[in-house]
């Protein structure tokens, strides 16, 4: 992807707003600003004709806004999303919309490049990703072993998530494990859980492999929290972790974890 262009839109109500991101995206090298709308119809036309590989897009519009966008096109088929706007309230909509980032208005041109890059990173992963999706098929499923991935320049930081009617910002480095439940991942931080629409295979993307391990299809877990390797006599795999949670482990991605933590069977 270092030797393509990527092709941009950027859809603001405000014609300044689109002139920032615009001449902030004129400092990175390889981009294609392929088209601007300045309100969600135009948007909903301009992204499924051009089929652009990022859009910038405002969340609050009028008439058919951000979030409508998304939902007429469709998650599963919009292209990686950058939400902007200057209202912090639609952060937890935005990221049930598997936004690749949010900013909010007015943004530095540092956090501007860091989402930028994020997701154009996440545009290298996306063919890694069909391969590896393939490759497991091919190897038995979901629990076959994991494949290398290629490393992100950026790992996130930090969690957008909804608690008591609000939006906090929770950090990643506070979080013990993660479990899948339904179409929502659940953020274990000491005794709380809190929900994020999000695939699991997405958040996995998004941490640091040196710090966050997926030890079963359903579970993450960060390394430094695991206390123990258990086995059933069944043969079954587990790890305790240091507050006394068990949690499964496959047993395909068992000499993975076992790497990681120095350890090996006796």
């Amino acid at each position: 992807m270092n030797d393509q262009s990527v092709r941009v839109v950027i859809v603001d109500d405000e014609p300044l707003a689109r002139q920032h991101v615009a001449d902030r995206l004129a400092h990175e090298a390889g981009v294609e600003i392929a088209g601007e709308a300045d309100n969600g119809v135009d948007a909903v036309a301009i992204i499924r004709r051009l089929r652009p590989d990022i859009v910038f897009l405002d969340v609050q519009m009028p008439g058919l806004d951000g979030l409508d966008v998304v939902d007429t096109i469709g998650a599963d088929e919009m292209p990686l999303t950058i939400f902007t706007t200057a209202f912090d309230q639609y952060a937890i909509q935005a990221f049930d919309r598997a936004a690749v980032d949010y900013l909010l208005k007015p943004f530095d041109d540092d956090r501007f490049a860091q989402a930028f890059r994020r997701a154009r990173k996440m545009i290298e992963l996306q063919e890694v990703d069909r391969m590896a999706t393939r490759l497991r098929s091919l190897l038995g499923g979901e629990d076959a072993p994991p494949v290398e991935r290629a490393a992100p320049a950026h790992y996130i930081d930090r969690i957008a998530v909804e608690s008591r009617g609000q939006v906090r910002v929770l950090p990643v480095d506070k979080i013990d494990y993660i479990t899948a439940s339904g179409p929502y991942a659940e953020l274990h931080v000491s005794d709380r859980a809190y929900a994020v629409r999000e695939r699991m295979q997405s958040l996995e993307e998004k941490l640091d492999p040196n710090v966050f391990l997926r030890v079963h299809r359903s579970v993450i877990v960060r390394l430094d929290r695991v206390d123990a390797m258990l086995r059933s006599p069944g043969g079954d795999y587990a790890v305790r972790l240091k507050d006394g949670t068990k949690l499964s482990v496959s047993r395909s991605r068992r000499e993975e974890l076992e790497r990681r933590l120095g350890v090996s069977e006796s």
